[in-house]
């Protein structure tokens, strides 16, 4: 666990914005709400989203002044019930289509699942709605207009575009979602705006992207040129039973096999090795384009930082994972001791079954609440210790606009698992 001094920041200058939150008192709400969570069948976790924003938002100092979250868990729970209401029946349209696989099905299942995209992408700008709505600095709340729909359709556009250029089109489409959520941002009458460009993140990200899927390319292309396609059509044409087995057996084939699956292992240590670098590059970039009118924000966020903080994630994951299996096995081998002397096994079965249910189900818990802790409320608080604010004083004169909406968005969100703090 770490220090008081690690969580919190130092003190800052005009126009700075801070965190003032120590890591103790979170590792408590956290923990505290993963056990209510579990005993509650997963419904506290309104109550947890609302008390943990509370303590994010009133530990973020700026400018002085710290921000206010004013929701409430039942407006959570009454979202999360309509949200229901609407994709229960899509669930089972997809549930039925699976089970028939007729023709009719399958198509019926093609027009929902983009249906379920779009209304990710709905859920996710009016979940923000919701938040930004509930969020005061100062006695004025922040507001956001626009239609979530409109957003929708240009988020599932921009998505597709981004599948078929293999992500290289990524930055444009954020810089494009996020201009459309800040012209229609405002705090009281104070606009917002978005000034980074998608050019400006491709160019810092372009790199990393070679790096990633270079070695996938590499791979692929030299799986096809070793591989001797005639020989292996021959031996499918064949149609033995082992055909298959007779294909993978063949040298020239499993030594392409191998040089692909070399490429792709490369590519995913080094998406996972680089994650960090492109998160960094990514924040720091949004956060450096906002803008509300003569206010700027600038960060000078490094890398360094946030692999820090990664690798604190894995630390405590690997110290979760080493007492949880201590716990497992002790608990197995006691279960095994009282009972191995009955010549009836069921009970034991029984008993080793719901040992290995509850553990599962702590050790997820764990690692959710590890995470929540030591990545999410850490880059929480590393955006707020490199931001800095320049035209602050505009902030003086802010008059109050905009009103409070339903949770409808925070329950399609939720429900969808697409949502975020």
């Amino acid at each position: 666990m770490a220090t008081a001094e690690a969580f919190s920041s130092p003190v800052p200058s005009d126009g700075a914005v801070r965190f003032l939150g120590h890591e103790a008192p979170y590792w408590r709400l956290r923990i505290k709400g993963a056990v209510y969570v579990l005993l509650t069948l997963g419904i506290y976790r309104f109550w947890l989203a609302t008390d943990v924003r509370r303590y994010l938002w009133s530990n973020t100092e700026i400018a002085g002044e710290t921000l206010e979250y004013n929701g409430l868990a039942t407006e959570l729970l009454v979202g999360f019930l309509l949200a229901l209401a609407i994709l229960v029946p899509l669930y089972m349209v997809v549930a039925i289509g699976a089970l028939e696989l007729g023709v009719v099905a399958v198509t019926a299942i093609l027009m929902v699942l983009p249906l379920v995209a779009l209304l990710a992408e709905f859920a996710l700008y009016r979940a923000r709605r919701y938040r930004l709505t509930r969020t005061v600095f100062r006695g004025v709340r922040f507001n956001q207009r626009g239609s979530a729909w409109h957003y929708a359709l240009i988020g599932f556009a921009w998505w597709i575009v981004v599948l078929l250029t293999a992500g290289l089109a990524y930055p444009w489409a954020k810089a494009s979602l996020q201009r459309f959520k800040l012209r229609n941002t405002s705090y009281g009458d104070l606009p917002g705006r978005f000034e980074a460009t998608g050019s400006a993140l491709f160019l810092r990200g372009v790199a990393l992207w070679g790096l990633v899927f270079a070695p996938l390319v590499i791979g692929i292309v030299a799986f096809g040129a070793m591989t001797d396609w005639i020989a292996v059509n021959d031996i499918l044409a064949k149609g033995d039973d082992n055909a298959f087995t007779q294909v993978a057996q063949n040298s020239g084939f499993r030594h392409a096999s191998w040089v692909g699956l070399a490429g792709i292992g490369v590519s995913v240590l080094a998406a996972v090795l680089l994650y960090p670098v492109f998160q960094a590059i990514k924040l720091r970039w949004w956060m450096s384009g906002l803008r509300f009118g003569e206010v700027v924000v600038t960060s000078q966020l490094r890398a360094s930082q946030v692999y820090r903080v990664y690798l604190r994630f894995i630390l405590h994951v690997l110290l979760f994972t080493l007492a949880a299996s201590v716990v497992g096995v002790v608990g197995l081998a006691a279960v095994g001791m009282l009972l191995g002397a009955a010549h009836d096994s069921n009970p034991a079965e029984l008993m080793a079954t719901v040992i290995l249910v509850v553990l599962y189900v702590v050790s997820v818990l764990g690692v959710s609440t590890i995470y929540q802790v030591t990545v999410t409320a850490a880059m929480w608080r590393l955006s707020a210790q490199s931001a800095d604010l320049s035209g602050a004083q505009a902030l003086e004169t802010v008059r109050a606009a905009g009103a409070p909406i339903s949770a409808l968005g925070e329950g399609l969100a939720d429900a969808l698992r697409v949502g975020g703090i």
